[in-house]
């Protein structure tokens, strides 16, 4: 068994290697430099410098190299870069690992693949509350593959599945990258509230009405409830607002400090998708009439019209309702 993982982030690095100890395992860096320094020292040093790369994993900046006879393609780009990866793909099965809308046409990966790809090809997406530097420590974690294809998802999930990553399968597509999505988003919430040092109270309702903007809105658009309590939903959202290795709750935490957004993202070091994701989720759900206060509120801070702590203030100021 073949697999190609094209693109050497954390993310990338780390699933290679956990695949590596049970099937022949390409790794794609689009930097060559990256890619010889990766393969000379078999370490990441830029993003998971403390990890040794296993010998067995080949490294390569050949694209053509890394996804020929590939039975399964693992694309670790971040979501701005799908649609240029994928479209210079051709015959293979592909998983996506990214999560969250294309900037400006605020695509989702499922979509930007039916468009590159064509609808007879064979797709889905790897989702679920999964920090990279603990896949790679292999510690256990529990995934959802999805695709609409539910015999392609079964397939995908059981080639992935083994060692201390679980996946799970399922056919609602639409709803896993919602959720992936969106999670992004209320982590950027949660790292304000974390920020302005509101407490665990504040925490703890920020995430809970999150998910029901989440669902709210992944139903809207034809996901399934029960997906939204599920890894790809509630596990998801529950890591990455509370983890101290969340690079969306980061970047919340150092907005609430008084930081620009600007020198937040410089200083990251990584994409943090919700930073993209929380515009277009708005205006998706403005389209659609789905209300989502918390969405709107992390929007107008990160587009400097509102301060942190005047955003919490609006939220806190909105009236009593019932609740769903």
């Amino acid at each position: 068994m073949k697999a190609a993982v094209l693109g050497a982030g954390a993310w990338g690095t780390a699933i290679s290697c956990v695949l590596a100890a049970r099937m022949e395992v390409t790794l794609w860096a689009r930097d060559a430099k990256q890619a010889q320094s990766i393969a000379a020292t078999r370490r990441n040093a830029r993003y998971l410098p403390g990890l040794e790369i296993a010998p067995s994993v080949k490294v390569t900046a050949d694209l053509g190299e890394a996804a020929r006879n590939a039975q399964l393609v693992l694309a670790a780009t971040p979501v701005a870069g799908l649609r240029e990866l994928l479209s210079q793909l051709n015959g293979s099965a592909v998983i996506w690992l990214c999560k969250g809308f294309e900037e400006g046409s605020g695509e989702l990966p499922h979509q930007i693949a039916a468009a590159t790809l064509g609808d007879k090809a064979r797709y889905g997406a790897l989702s679920g509350p999964s920090f990279a530097e603990e896949v790679a420590r292999g510690l256990p974690c529990a995934l959802t593959l999805a695709s609409r294809d539910a015999a392609f998802a079964k397939e995908a999930a059981t080639l992935l599945h083994g060692g201390r990553m679980r996946v799970y399968y399922s056919a609602d597509l639409v709803g896993v990258e919602i959720g992936g999505a969106v999670k992004n988003v209320m982590a950027i919430a949660a790292g304000i509230s974390d920020g302005l040092g509101l407490g665990l109270n504040a925490r703890a309702a920020l995430i809970t009405r999150g998910l029901a903007e989440i669902t709210r809105l992944g139903v809207a658009l034809g996901g399934q409830p029960e997906t939204f309590m599920g890894l790809a939903g509630a596990g998801d959202l529950i890591l990455t607002a509370t983890g101290d290795l969340s690079r969306n709750r980061r970047v919340g935490m150092e907005l609430a400090r008084g930081r620009s957004l600007k020198d937040v993202v410089a200083n990251l070091g990584h994409v943090a998708e919700g930073v993209h994701s929380a515009r277009e989720a708005a205006k998706l759900a403005k389209a659609r009439g789905v209300e989502m206060p918390v969405t709107e509120a992390v929007t107008a801070v990160l587009e400097a019209r509102l301060t942190p702590a005047a955003a919490v203030e609006r939220l806190l100021a909105r009236e009593s309702k019932m609740e769903r």
